[in-house]
């Protein structure tokens, strides 16, 4: 089923997303926009946790990944490594490595056309491109465990391409029916839809949040502040059209609390009859376990998901947002699936198709605008107003690789518009009943990247 709880998620300033624009693996979705594509939620893992474990899989250890720099002679091609990772019962620390090579390979291939002998000379020059700052980063991560539940992450990067540190602090308390996190970060990395990155000077967050169910009743609440104005990332603002900052990104102290309700109806799903006969007819056949439990059972089934968010702006409210303001979200999904994903090949094709409105008001307002004006003279601007189609398609390849694309689209008065689309290759490993490892790439951001993911439904 497509991740209903994007829906409630992305009223908030937590919800990460990936992105190798920091050695973190992850940025933030810009709160109160159209909700992100499937695919593009973040790991629930941390980077450091995914890459000590990806390690083993890869030639020396190092790990690929893309991403626009903000020198376009780095490139977008970076290798990443896990350098360092001592840990104890208690604690554990971890430095992660990262190199681009383009600029390094065109310098050195620049000395040696325009040298015209082999001497001591060249061998400096080309030494000196090596130890070039700007081709490095490095990130430095530590958690320590603070009684039998409670942990403080810190974690610290530092670009060779670009001034100063970015830091992050994370404090998590699991209670018995919620979760209690507060975060900081100076600076806080956000993504909106049309893919640009802001950059927030300080950001800091207080959240409560009742555990997702399956389906029914959950509420989230919290307390944000930012400060300082953001600023783009990478040249965002030339490469997708300029424009200005989001609005919830501005200075400011805002607090929110949000309730959904979730449900979930199968349509069709195989009768247990059906199955004891399937096993009695292939008694000869070898019985293999599902390479993701989450993916074994064939079904139809549809779901939904309905709430509303109400944001208080203490300071900061202005021209651009209400001090005060209420909304209605919600989502509606179908899902078919066929097969058990448990054979080598033709075991597993799967289509979600989930309908989003992101803002009930915007909706409205579209709609009232359109009735009142002839269509040639409306100019609104229907970002919120518009609702989104997303389809997933999953296909067995072979084994446990599966072929992901994760695709939305803007339903507008001209018809439905492609905004996102990310393609991804999924090697599901049987041993961790629903964990992956996921290699993506997204045209829209011209990045890509190999995480390990652990029930990500």
């Amino acid at each position: 089923m497509a991740n209903l709880n994007s829906a409630i998620d992305s009223v908030f300033w937590d919800q990460n997303v990936s992105s190798p624009q920091t050695l973190e693996g992850t940025a933030r979705y810009v709160p109160g926009e159209p909700f992100p594509v499937d695919g593009a939620r973040a790991s629930r893992s941390h980077r450091i946790q995914q890459l000590s474990l990806l390690r083993e899989g890869f030639p020396l250890g190092i790990i690929p990944a893309f991403a626009p720099s903000s020198d376009k002679r780095l490139g977008s091609f970076s290798l990443n490594s896990l350098l360092l990772s001592p840990s104890s019962s208690n604690w554990w620390v971890g430095l992660v490595g990262q190199f681009k090579p383009r600029k390094l390979f065109a310098d050195i291939k620049a000395n040696i056309n325009k040298a015209e002998e082999w001497d001591l000379k060249l061998f400096k020059d080309t030494t000196k491109h090596i130890v070039d700052k700007s081709l490095y980063s490095l990130g430095l991560w530590t958690q320590i465990a603070l009684g039998s539940s409670s942990s403080l992450l810190l974690s610290a990067e530092r670009h060779g391409d670009k001034d100063g540190l970015r830091k992050k602090l994370m404090f998590i308390h699991p209670l018995e029916k919620h979760d209690l996190t507060v975060e900081a970060a100076w600076p806080d990395l956000f993504l909106d839809h049309k893919g640009r990155f802001w950059d927030v000077p300080e950001s800091l967050n207080f959240d409560v949040s009742s555990l997702a169910p399956e389906s029914g009743l959950q509420y989230r609440f919290g307390v944000h502040k930012s400060k300082g104005d953001p600023h783009p990332v990478n040249a965002a603002g030339e490469s997708y059209g300029g424009g200005d900052a989001p609005a919830s990104l501005m200075p400011g102290l805002c607090a929110k609390a949000a309730v959904s309700y979730k449900a979930k109806k199968n349509l069709w799903k195989p009768k247990e009859e059906e199955d004891n006969n399937t096993e009695e007819e292939d008694d000869d056949a070898p019985v293999f376990l599902p390479y993701d439990i989450r993916l074994k059972e064939p079904h139809a089934a549809v779901s939904g998901i309905l709430g509303s968010s109400l944001a208080a702006w203490v300071t900061g409210g202005g021209k651009k947002r209400s001090p005060m303001s209420a909304d209605v979200f919600g989502s509606a999904c179908c899902t078919f699936q066929k097969g058990r994903f448990s054979k080598l090949y033709g075991d597993l094709t799967r289509v979600d198709a989930r309908v989003d409105v992101s803002s009930a008001s915007a909706l409205a307002k579209r709609i009232f605008d359109a009735v009142r004006r002839s269509s040639g003279s409306d100019k609104t601007d229907d970002t919120l107003g518009s609702p989104r189609l997303s389809l997933i398609f999953q296909q067995q390849v072979a084994g446990p690789i599966v072929f992901k694309v994760d695709s939305q689209f803007q339903l507008g008065k001209y018809g439905a518009e492609i905004e996102d689309l990310i393609y991804s290759l999924n090697y599901s490993l049987r041993l961790l009943e629903s964990g992956k490892v996921v290699a993506w790439y997204s045209p829209k951001r011209k990045e890509g990247m190999v995480e390990l993911r652990v029930f990500e439904f």
